[in-house]
């Protein structure tokens, strides 16, 4: 897995570009109205999974390990969809479905920045997935948040966990497998 990321680290930049589009949107924007707030983060997790199921294949086709890949990117791509076909209910759902989310993105995060650190000492996206797990548990225990601050963590951690994937995917775009 560790040199399919390598050879695909172009794909790790642009989720980190657009974690960032997004966490600057959120924050910027805060009294965004519910439903545009989920169509925001419709529109992120479908192509935030789109470049994970990119990466999946590419890694099943070197043979390498691509299931948590593959899960993230599928769940992005459904969470997606529901958010921009039932964006005025689907609000109370998308709060815990982003603590899902986020949970689950942060564990294959934390398990592909091991498999890194093994080889090149690549500790950021293990602190990108830790932030994400960091989220998660958040919106589980404070699903009552109101859009504004819901708006204001996701574009905090939108923002945090961009920043880490665009700075692991230049630092091992040079890394030599």
């Amino acid at each position: 897995m560790a040199a399919i990321l390598v050879g695909n680290w172009w794909a790790l930049a642009l989720r980190g570009v657009f974690a960032i589009l997004f966490g600057i949107l959120a924050i910027v924007w805060p009294g965004m109205t519910a439903v545009v707030l989920v169509l925001l983060f419709g529109a992120y997790a479908l192509v935030d999974g789109v470049f994970a199921l990119v990466a999946a294949l590419r890694a099943a086709q070197h043979h390498g390990r691509s299931g948590g890949l593959l899960v993230e990117g599928i769940l992005n791509i459904i969470i997606g969809i529901i958010c921009f076909a039932w964006p005025a209910s689907a609000l109370v759902a998308l709060i815990y479905l982003i603590a899902l989310w986020a949970i689950i993105t942060g564990v294959a995060l934390i398990a592909a920045g091991l498999a890194l650190i093994r080889l090149s000492g690549e500790w950021l996206l293990v602190v990108s997935g830790a932030l994400s797990v960091l989220l998660g548990l958040i919106l589980f225990v404070q699903p009552a948040a109101g859009v504004v601050a819901l708006s204001w963590w996701l574009g905090v951690y939108a923002l945090l966990f961009g920043i880490m994937l665009l700075s692991a995917a230049f630092r091992i775009r040079y890394h030599p497998i």
